[in-house]
């Protein structure tokens, strides 16, 4: 069981507990689904607020990350 979300490998780890693998060839497209798939999660009771919040910020970096480029 995974404690902590600081990369988006610990998103995408946490994910495959549920069999939900996220790749869509883009890279914006994904961290949306991911997004959508952790609000969904934590909704549902399944994430506990810290990790919710923990995911949300590393995926809100890497989205920052793309739209700098």
């Amino acid at each position: 069981m995974i404690n902590e979300i600081n990369s988006i490998a610990d998103v995408r780890k946490w994910l495959m507990q549920f069999r939900l693998v996220v790749y869509t060839k883009d890279k914006s497209v994904d961290l949306d689904l991911m997004e959508e798939e952790v609000r969904e999660a934590h909704e549902t009771g399944l994430m506990e607020k810290k990790l919710f919040q923990q995911a949300l910020l590393v995926i809100r970096r890497e989205k920052g990350k793309l739209e700098e480029r």
